[in-house]
């Protein structure tokens, strides 16, 4: 019994032990067990990095994707803001009342130099000459008025608000999108120039040169009539529209019924011979057996 029961055969049944040394402690594996589980908690860190690495690079990807969405989606639907907006054009020279070197507002952009070095030569003669003001305005499109007659009478009455600023001032507008024009003016300049100038030149010079695309023509040889008309001689007259209208290859219906006729002669001639030279044939052959 002593033999069996004894403390160094035994040290499960030894309390302090148990006690003092703890069953299946680290320190006491081997090294060999050590490195394994060393060689585990590393796997598992870097399983574990991977595992979380993964759903964040997934997630950037996303949010780059949603971003340059969203810049293509800016670039399609914002508006461009531009330097020489149209829309703007015709505020702008309301704005900037009567040009002070000149006579003619270009802001259309369609007038040369030379032409509005002829303008001023020939505008500023009949103001030293009679006291009549004309100024020319270019614009290519209206948003804020119906045509160029309103638009017209709202520069006069901006640029010369009382009648005795506008009594002898001529305003001439030319709408190149439009291909249209306006004259309006204070009573002295509406007398002086005459209504049938006035109504020839807005129906002749400028709609119809402007449609050939011929601004410069336009504006000058309108220039012209107005001053003739204030000097009081001849009208040079203006431009003629031209008939556009193309000849029509169709035919007439006379026509038509003349070439059915020959049709139908030629067509039952045809029939003819071909049913008569084949039975003449036919009797040569059999008369001769």
């Amino acid at each position: 019994m002593e033999t069996i029961l004894s403390p160094p055969f035994s040290p499960l049944f030894n309390p302090k032990t148990s006690l003092s040394k703890p069953f299946l402690s680290l320190p006491h594996l081997p090294r060999s067990t050590k490195s394994i589980c060393c060689s585990l908690r590393k796997q598992y860190s870097q399983t574990e990095k991977q595992s979380f690495s993964v759903p964040k690079s997934w997630v950037s990807h996303v949010q780059q994707g949603l971003a340059a969405i969203a810049i293509s989606l800016a670039l399609n639907f914002c508006p461009v803001v531009s330097s020489d907006s149209a829309l703007a054009s015709e505020f702008d020279v309301l704005n900037e009342g009567p040009p002070k070197d000149s006579y003619v507002v270009d802001d259309a952009g369609v007038l040369s130099r030379v032409t509005k070095s002829d303008l001023k030569a020939l505008l500023s003669d009949v103001e030293k000459r009679k006291g009549f003001h004309i100024n020319f305005i270019t614009v290519r499109k209206l948003t804020s008025k119906a045509d160029a007659f309103e638009y017209a009478d709202q520069v006069l009455e901006k640029w010369y608000p009382s009648v005795e600023q506008g009594n002898d001032k001529g305003i001439v507008v030319l709408v190149t999108s439009q291909k249209e024009g306006a004259i309006t003016g204070g009573p002295d300049f509406v007398k002086a120039v005459g209504d049938t100038v006035l109504d020839a030149t807005v129906s002749e010079n400028l709609p119809v040169l402007a449609t050939e695309e011929k601004y410069n023509e336009a504006v000058f040889s309108t220039a012209r009539r107005l001053v003739a008309a204030i000097d009081g001689l001849p009208d040079p007259g203006g431009p003629q529209l031209k008939d556009n209208k193309r000849e029509s290859n169709f035919k007439s219906r006379e026509e038509t019924d003349e070439k059915r006729g020959q049709f139908t002669l030629v067509v039952g001639g045809l029939l003819v011979i071909a049913f008569v030279v084949p039975m003449a044939q036919y009797y040569a052959y059999v008369s001769k057996k």
